[in-house]
């Protein structure tokens, strides 16, 4: 996957981990591309492997470690950075770096600095800060060793604000004990806020779904607002609720949450339980999928899988049953597709099928 290389971006190759049978390298590697992509990596080129017994050191073979190595030293575009899509340990990340000699980042590492790329509220970026601390805790020595050989900037270097990155483990247990404290102290104004909507009787609806559906646009066209939506992954990491007219003077509360995705770092489920307590306490869900996914992953299609990994969330958070899958992106499909029960077929970008679902909506609250 070769794009336009933009100033001061960094080239990378990104490595895609297969370790049980029910993983699509197709899908694993078109994901790891579109993370790496939305965090300002140009990919130049992908790799696999099938594991079954992991190399402690590396994760990766010997094998595949020198293919990689000698692809990076042939290549005629200057790596700068390799994408593992595997979480790894601080001395793995340490040991591809000494084989290939450029910056090696996790699947844990790309998201969160996604997520620090994105946050905008003051909670937004405390959150975001305290999963980096907590994701770097355990890694200061491999941090402390590479930092300085591939410049401690870029992508798996950022964060709220573009702070610098201390590496004292006692300064950053500190922090990290300084974040929970002020991220409890939001959260516990959060919680009356809550109450006080709670207490005001509208019924409650979340907008939940795999990241990239089209939450925000759709939360955009039914409440005629204009929140900032765009087509990439975590586009929207804040909590935003608006008031949605149901007709005959009637109204309920429409939340956006955060998108979801395969693997999602537990620092960053921890992190961001604010979003995902909406979703627990919603009366109604719109589970928003991006229909348009029709590439084969198994037995299924990628868009189906993408509802499986949903409820699965969903299930685990024991958010209610009532629940309308929004198939979106319609205008993208080249021909017909199934529509099962609880499911309806829209379009955000041409308005087609929202009076369906608003008819729905309102027979499911009443």
């Amino acid at each position: 996957m070769k794009t336009v290389q933009e100033k001061n971006q960094e080239n990378a190759i990104t490595i895609v981990v297969c370790s049980k049978k029910s993983d699509n390298k197709v899908r694993k590697t078109d994901e790891i591309e579109k993370l790496a992509t939305t965090a300002g990596l140009n990919v130049v080129d992908s790799f696999y492997q099938n594991v079954k017994d992991f190399n402690r050191s590396t994760v990766i073979g010997t094998g595949k470690v020198e293919e990689i190595k000698n692809y990076i030293e042939n290549c005629k575009e200057v790596i700068d950075v390799a994408v593992v899509d595997y979480p790894l340990t601080g001395s793995q990340v340490k040991n591809l770096e000494d084989a290939f000699g450029v910056k090696v980042i996790d699947r844990v590492g790309l998201i969160i600095d996604i997520f620090a790329q994105g946050a905008q509220s003051r909670e937004a970026k405390l959150q975001v800060k305290l999963a980096q601390d907590l994701y770097l805790l355990p890694r200061l020595s491999q941090f402390q060793g590479s930092s300085g050989r591939f410049g401690g900037v870029g992508v798996g270097m950022r964060g709220p604000g573009e702070s610098k990155l201390e590496l004292n483990r006692r300064v950053l247990e500190k922090e990290i004990d300084s974040l929970k404290k002020q991220i409890a102290k939001i959260k516990s104004q959060r919680q009356i806020s809550r109450r006080e909507r709670l207490e005001s009787r509208l019924p409650k609806i979340a907008l939940v779904g795999y990241t990239n559906s089209g939450k925000s646009s759709l939360l955009n066209l039914l409440t005629k607002d204009n929140i900032y939506a765009d087509d990439k992954y975590f586009a929207t990491l804040d909590t935003t609720s608006r008031k949605l007219f149901l007709g005959e003077g009637e109204y309920a509360l429409l939340t956006d949450t955060v998108g979801f995705i395969s693997d999602l770092p537990h620092q960053l489920v921890d992190a961001f339980s604010s979003t995902l307590e909406e979703a627990a306490d919603a009366d109604l869900l719109l589970h928003v999928v991006d229909v348009s996914l029709q590439k084969r992953d198994g037995d299924k299609r990628e868009f189906e899988v993408n509802i499986d990994i949903t409820n699965k969330l969903l299930d685990e958070l024991g958010a209610t049953k009532n629940r309308i899958v929004v198939l979106n992106k319609s205008d993208k499909l080249a021909g017909p597709v199934e529509i099962k029960n609880h499911q309806i077929l829209v379009s955000t970008k041409t308005g087609a099928g929202i009076d369906k679902l608003l008819d729905a909506i309102k027979l499911l609250l009443n």
